[in-house]
């Protein structure tokens, strides 16, 4: 829901004033205007995803199970809104067979659907995922076009901003052409995909699968540690005095936390059930280096800003083997403790 009244409300800004604050938008209008543009992405992801689900079922004999319901709701989240159709119904349609079905279906999956439906788009189809794209920035706006209806507009999220710009925090708030605080990076009325720019809301998911027994308290808490810990390494490392330009590296954890999926990806995506370590030591573990890897890979490639993306398929793949070592520990323990080594 707030993912669609943003949608709304960044429209609403790029056809108005970009300095429109959430205040004076029309809330209605800009809820109606993001159903209008994730209700049609969602449709395609059920109605395709759900056919390939139920094709797969009747070929192995097996009931349908439910827990697609799940992808088709974290996918179109992790898409821009004016992504074509014929992508999505492609990205989700690779997310199901080649992230799920091929290793056999419903809980037997090592990679995450959902993420490895939006990778397989975001390299495939970069220009129309990432980057420019996404949203408007800047507070120019066309004499005689005020409130017109527009098709797109270009701009980077302020992820990309700070992956071309550096870590100009100082200068964030005020002078840069972003023109957003952290607040309205927490808060999330900023530029991002449909469901990744509210931290807020993120922290809202996250208490509830916590509660519910969902989601792996460990996995969140330890992707935030990692986080945290590699990005003030960073900051130690990062060029200061004699009038050096600010780098990315100075770029402190707050704002890591606050802009990207890193929220989004760290809450609803790492902690998948089936793709995630399935011990509670692996889980931290599994955690850390989620956090750990986003922050590199935001930080020294910057071409791949999306870093909670890339990071959480590459320890989906290492989950299985980082339990095996966690219980073989175990098993060595145990064996030390009743005297058999």
């Amino acid at each position: 829901l707030f993912g669609m009244w943003n949608v709304g409300f960044q429209h609403e800004r790029a056809t108005t004033d970009w300095a429109l604050s959430p205040a004076d938008a029309n809330h209605l209008q800009c809820l109606l205007y993001g159903a209008f543009k994730f209700i049609p992405i969602y449709a395609v992801t059920i109605i395709v995803g759900g056919t390939l689900e139920a094709i797969f079922s009747l070929i192995r004999k097996h009931e349908i199970n439910e827990g697609f319901l799940v992808t088709s709701l974290l996918f179109p989240l992790t898409l821009p809104p004016d992504i074509p159709l014929w992508q999505v119904a492609l990205g989700i349609a690779f997310g199901v067979v080649v992230g799920k079905e091929i290793f056999g279906g419903t809980g037997m999956n090592i990679l995450n659907p959902a993420l490895t439906a939006r990778i397989f788009l975001y390299f495939a189809y970069a220009p129309d995922i990432s980057g420019d794209k996404v949203w408007v920035s800047g507070s120019a706006v066309a004499a005689g076009t005020e409130g017109a209806w527009i098709d797109g507009a270009t701009g980077a999220t302020p992820l990309g901003y700070f992956a071309l710009n550096g870590a100009d925090t100082a200068g964030m708030a005020e002078a840069s052409t972003l023109n957003i605080g952290w607040m309205d990076a927490f808060m999330g009325w900023i530029p991002g995909s449909i469901g990744e720019t509210s931290t807020a809301a993120c922290l809202i998911g996250a208490a509830i699968l916590i509660f519910s027994k969902v989601g792996s308290w460990r996995v969140m808490l330890s992707c935030l540690v990692g986080m945290v810990s590699l990005t003030l390494l960073f900051n130690v490392l990062a060029p200061a005095g004699d009038g050096a330009a600010p780098h990315y590296l100075a770029l402190g954890p707050e704002w890591h936390f606050v802009i990207g999926s890193f929220a989004f990806g760290s809450i609803f995506m790492a902690t998948d059930p089936v793709s995630a370590a399935q011990t509670n030591t692996g889980r931290w573990i599994y955690g850390f280096m989620i956090g750990a890897l986003t922050v590199l890979v935001r930080v020294l490639n910057p071409a791949y800003p999306a870093g909670i993306m890339l990071a959480i398929i590459f320890m989906n793949v290492f989950a299985p083997l980082i339990d095996h070592y966690v219980m073989k520990a175990n098993i060595r323990r145990r064996e030390v403790r009743l005297g058999l080594q």
